[in-house]
């Protein structure tokens, strides 16, 4: 259906979310729409963080919100939706829209598969009644259904529309850039260049695959990176995880500013163990750009500031080659524990592959080389 229509029968006036590329036509239609805007919408940093301040906004108001967001992003918001949204608690209805990644009998990348199976009883289990559109779903059919979805929020329950590949049709096309010069695929290269046979931990999405990419153009192997293909947000915990059980090895985090907004408190977690053979590198390019380039925040922010607030020793941003490859020596030489900001632009190749590799096979590979340091 055409993603305007969706719009239209809801008649909600505030959406906030986490982008999704299942909800692209949804979020390209918002940007179009409304663009940033904290009367209308907002692209906060976890589903969690959505689901309070669409509280937030009915506790105002006393209308109705939308969170919009990945299936991925069920798990955080099962605490917000069970003890702040709950009709138990306070009743508060929202109505969430759910790209649904791993579809069963639809392909997907691994990360996806298990949560794809889980997605429907997911929000059973929260109390949430859920339609599923699809492409041939009708406008007559969300209308209808809608018209019940307004009984129980008048009731203070939630519910929720969980969106299938290809449902939603006829997006505005929105062009997401910024002016940084620097390429997230040659940012990974000089840090591959740099790290050596260190290991590498990358944040989930494009950075993962370009790091995978880049090792077979340089016909290396694999075993030094953990790609965290999912679980958004925690690479710089898995990091730091290794980094304290392997003190005598240096080990490097490949982060991107969404990830970093998502779980920001690790940052703080890092910090207060100052782990001096942990390098974090964020590449920030102010976007959610796997998911189709709607803007994060992280533009906006200062993150060598926040980094140092958080204990780290060390932090500086830096926006071109020279200054990276200076840093990154830098950080390698010191000891301690380091942030290095990389300002990126937007913007991958079309063809660029992903991981050929399964999961549990990094896992192995990884586990069986870092036994060796």
């Amino acid at each position: 259906m055409k993603v305007e229509a969706l719009f239209n029968i809801i008649n909600s006036d505030f959406y906030t979310g986490v982008p999704d590329s299942q909800l692209k036509a949804l979020c390209n239609y918002l940007m179009d729409h409304y663009g940033i805007d904290p009367k209308h919408h907002v692209i906060a940093a976890n589903e969690g963080n959505c689901t309070a301040l669409a509280a937030g906004y009915h506790l105002a108001t006393g209308k109705v919100p939308v969170v919009y967001m990945q299936n991925s992003g069920e798990g955080n918001i099962i605490n917000p939706v069970a003890s702040l949204l709950n009709d138990k608690v306070y009743a508060i209805p929202v109505i969430f829209i759910i790209g649904w990644r791993g579809e069963p009998g639809i392909h997907d990348e691994p990360q996806h598969i298990y949560q794809g199976e889980v997605t429907v009883k997911l929000l059973e289990d929260m109390g949430i009644d859920s339609f599923i559109i699809g492409p041939d779903t009708t406008e007559d059919e969300v209308k209808t259904v809608m018209d019940g979805f307004r009984e129980k929020l008048a009731q203070g329950l939630d519910v929720a529309f969980v969106i299938r590949k290809g449902a939603l049709t006829d997006a505005p096309k929105v062009e997401y850039k910024n002016d940084n010069s620097m390429v997230r695929e040659e940012i990974i290269k000089h840090i591959v260049a740099a790290s050596g046979e260190d290991p590498i931990i990358s944040t989930t999405g494009k950075a993962s695959r370009e790091l995978f990419e880049t090792r077979v153009a340089n016909d290396q192997s694999h075993k030094y990176d953990f790609l965290t293909v999912g679980s958004m947000g925690h690479s710089s915990s898995i990091a730091l995880g290794v980094a304290l059980n392997k003190p005598h090895q240096r080990i490097w985090c490949v982060d991107g500013d969404g990830a970093v907004l998502m779980h920001m408190g690790a940052m703080a977690v890092v910090g207060a163990n100052k782990p001096a053979n942990l390098i974090h590198v964020v590449i920030n390019n102010g976007a959610h750009e796997t998911v189709g380039g709607m803007p994060t925040v992280a533009a906006d922010i200062d993150l060598v500031a926040i980094a140092k607030a958080c204990g780290y020793p060390n932090a500086i941003s830096v926006d071109s080659f020279e200054a990276l490859d200076r840093e990154l020596e830098a950080a390698k030489n010191r000891n301690e524990l380091s942030l290095i900001e990389v300002k990126c632009s937007i913007g991958a190749r079309d063809d660029l592959g992903r991981p050929t590799t399964t999961a549990l096979e990094n896992k192995q590979n990884f586990m069986e080389y870092i036994k060796t340091l």
